[in-house]
């Protein structure tokens, strides 16, 4: 699938990547390797995600040259500050094998929901994102799981604004004020858990519309992000599944039927929560 977005900056992020959360589990590089050889030319991980490693093998043993692979990578709440930033990116830099990012993010705006001091934590780690930036060892700069107030926090001291905020997005959890929010300063968004971890995969509400428009329910929770101008980075564990997400049929989705979906009551949240304490996941 051909389509991207052009962040602030002109930097163009395929619209569809491949999520790499739990997808080595500690093992190997194989399943990272399988996205790229199904086409995947987006691959996101995080410094949390302990599998930087085996995503640069992946890279580069995949025969896909560097500058085709769009490689996102994050810093962790727990690494939150000037100098643990500066130190967090460069580990990561380091276990990836690359020397620069496509998209560098801070990964959660809070060391815990309680913290006091996370405004100047932010604003601190964004002054290190700008600066690995400036030096092109980031070709763009991004937020992930952060809300309004705190995009906020960072817009009061940003030279540089950030260009994509990744937030959990799906049917049933749409977070439609912080996606307007983005969409109004020009912060392009993008979707983890786009298929709500299986959660929406087997609804039936999901179900019945598929079978309307004769595709998977996998097929139909992306498109549905898409028609929302949205991004998505997709997990799935077989290359027939990374396919069916990658190549999507093409299709409209009627606006009676979006704005069904748009309209239902919350379900299939995570449970994550930046500001909350975690709660179970939603059925």
């Amino acid at each position: 699938m051909g389509e991207y977005m052009t962040l602030t900056g002109g930097v163009k992020m395929p619209k569809i990547g491949y999520g790499t959360y739990k997808c080595t589990d500690g093992s190997d590089e194989t399943v990272v390797r399988t996205a790229l050889e199904a086409g995947y030319r987006l691959l996101d991980t995080a410094a949390a995600y302990e599998n930087e490693e085996q995503v640069g093998k992946a890279v580069r043993g995949s025969g896909v040259p560097r500058e085709e692979i769009f490689l996102t990578s994050k810093v962790w709440k727990t690494h939150l500050g000037y100098e643990n930033t500066k130190r967090s990116v460069e580990e990561s830099l380091e276990r990836l094998g690359t020397d620069y990012l496509d998209l560098l993010l801070l990964h959660w705006p809070k060391p815990d929901p309680e913290s006091k001091d996370w405004k100047l934590l932010d604003q601190e780690s964004w002054r290190a994102l700008e600066e690995f930036y400036r030096e092109g060892k980031a070709r763009a700069i991004g937020l992930s799981n952060f809300l309004p107030h705190h995009v906020d926090a960072i817009l009061e001291m940003a030279s540089v604004e950030p260009m994509v905020d990744q937030l959990e997005l799906h049917v049933g959890y749409m977070q439609a004020e912080a996606v307007a929010y983005c969409k109004k300063r020009g912060i392009k968004v993008q979707a983890w858990s786009p298929l709500g971890r299986r959660r929406m995969l087997e609804n039936p509400i999901v179900g019945r519309m598929a079978e309307k428009y004769g595709v998977l329910p996998a097929q139909f929770l992306l498109k549905y992000l898409f028609q929302h101008d949205i991004g998505v980075i997709p997990k799935a564990s077989s290359f027939e599944r990374m396919r069916q997400n990658l190549e999507l049929p093409e299709f409209t989705i009627a606006q009676e039927d979006l704005q069904l979906l748009d309209c239902l009551p919350q379900m299939g949240w995570s449970g994550e929560h930046p500001d909350l304490p975690r709660v179970a996941a939603q059925e």
